[in-house]
């Protein structure tokens, strides 16, 4: 395919949702169909977080390569300059309603460019189904990427029937602390048996019209009407769920094509390997203070990019981390505490400093991959779990929303590399960190991650890995 004249090559637009951990892989993704596929890739950010890339990143870090171009389009909600991530629910309501027709407009744009090829093909975030509409309206092929797990996504799938079967709404808000959640659901496909609890954490609503429901709803629907699904997943991991997609009506083929990072380790292209997505800027001196660090001695603490706490939670998770005398690398994103700035104790910062090292983001699969690294406390997202299985580094998983619940459920219970945190006080931190860092259940995940580690490469590998297969099948959809 590498061989076709510029005007012929297949031409992809990848629509994320402006959400770090959306955009992410996204652009793992985009640079497989640009470098192993030979497409000519359009990719679109909203005007907001366009504006964020720029400044964390420099001024010319979007300018592309003449066959990687970056656009934007509005996403509906009241312009502002803070450096944050945008409200999740406003965000979904807003580009499921405003989007479209901005999106129409940049293609007919496109097809109409005489420097570039016409748009042939699409690749749209789980969340962002509108751009289905767009792509069937001029008759190319739309693959939907979920960046979520698949046992997350197939959490997703039974919102319609957790809502017939009167599971949700809840009747009021004691079912959210009188034990309701415990719920035992054991007619998921691929799942043995699941509690409500894990589900993914829309659910937990009292409100019929729910903006969150409601999008879950339509957006698992419109994935119906995709040429495929594609998730960055490998089957290995999610065997059993994987394998049960196809038992569900009406669903397109599922795909599972990671885990990315592994398979973007054959692209060879240093122009495109330069370009990144990170909203915030990057601190890269952490990755020097490791190199002094033995191995498996540092633990990782980072809670991702949507997760919000309480400043008294931030402090139970420093007198944990400060409580264990372990040395730790704790990233704390401006915007993590809500509505006001992140507060330490001076007796903890005075404690720890020969032991913490304090950053407002990094470099997270650098560290991950770090052979100082011996656990990471995580919010349980998606990129983050398979950036942990690629490190081979165990868990201590305390989840916040959507389908983190759902991961750090298979983390703990299905794969055994996660210890879950039930109730965030210090004393039980520093208890689930002792036990990853030095005790023998630590051992035994560290042992689990790996193996899964083995398996990720495998399945990453050509020419008979499954995920590099999928990959290619993915490829043929588009040509």
């Amino acid at each position: 395919m590498n061989s076709l004249g510029k005007n012929n090559k297949p031409h992809v637009v990848c629509i994320p949702y402006p959400a770090q951990g959306h955009i992410n892989p996204m652009l793992k993704l985009a640079k497989l169909l640009h470098f192993k596929g030979g497409f000519h890739v359009t990719f679109v950010n909203t005007e907001y977080n366009h504006k964020r890339l720029l400044k964390s990143r420099g001024p010319n870090s979007l300018n592309g390569l003449p066959s990687f171009r970056f656009e934007t389009i509005p996403d509906g909600l009241p312009e502002t300059d803070v450096d944050v991530t945008q409200d999740v629910p406003s965000l979904c309501d807003s580009t499921r309603k405003t989007c479209l027709p901005h999106l129409k407009k940049l293609i007919s744009r496109l097809n109409n460019a005489v420097d570039i090829p016409p748009v042939t093909c699409m690749v749209a975030d789980g969340v962002m189904s509108f751009a289905l509409e767009a792509a069937q309206e001029i008759s190319i092929p739309a693959v939907i990427f979920w960046t979520t797990s698949a046992c997350g996504f197939m959490g997703y799938l039974q919102y319609r029937m957790l809502i017939e079967k009167g599971f949700t709404p809840l009747k009021d808000s004691s079912y959210m602390t009188n034990g309701y959640l415990d719920t035992i659901l054991d007619w998921v496909p691929g799942i043995k048996e699941i509690r409500l609890k894990d589900i993914p954490s829309f659910i937990r609503t009292t409100n019929p019209n729910d903006v969150m429901l409601d999008f879950v709803l339509g957006e698992c629907q419109r994935a119906l009407k995709a040429s495929a699904i594609i998730l960055n997943t490998f089957d290995a991991l999610e065997h059993d769920v994987l394998q049960a997609f196809s038992s569900i009506s009406n669903l397109p083929p599922v795909y599972s094509i990671g885990p990315l990072n592994f398979l973007l380790k054959e692209v060879t292209d240093n122009e495109l390997n330069s370009i990144g997505s990170n909203l915030w800027k990057e601190e890269r001196e952490c990755l020097e203070w490791l190199e002094n660090k033995e191995p498996n001695t540092v633990v990782y603490v980072n809670f991702g990019s949507v997760t919000v706490m309480t400043n008294d939670e931030l402090v139970e998770f420093a007198w944990g981390l400060a409580n264990t005398k372990k040395t730790f690398l704790w990233v704390i994103r401006p915007d993590l505490v809500t509505g006001e700035n992140a507060v330490l104790p001076r007796e903890f910062l005075e404690e720890t400093k020969h032991r913490g090292f304090m950053s407002s983001w990094c470099p997270q699969e650098e560290v991950l991959s770090h052979s100082s690294i011996g656990g990471f406390l995580t919010h349980s997202g998606w990129n983050s779990t398979l950036e942990s299985v690629c490190g081979s580094v165990p868990m201590i998983c305390w989840p916040f929303f959507a389908e983190q619940q759902t991961n750090c459920r298979f983390c703990c219970h299905e794969w055994g590399i996660g210890l879950e945190i039930e109730d965030a006080k210090r004393d039980k931190i520093e208890e689930l960190v002792r036990e990853l860092m030095d005790g023998e259940k630590g051992k035994e995940m560290k042992e689990k991650a790996l193996r899964l580690k083995e398996l990720a490469i495998d399945a990453a590998s050509g020419l008979y890995g499954s995920s590099f297969v999928n990959l290619e099948n993915v490829f043929s959809l588009f040509s």
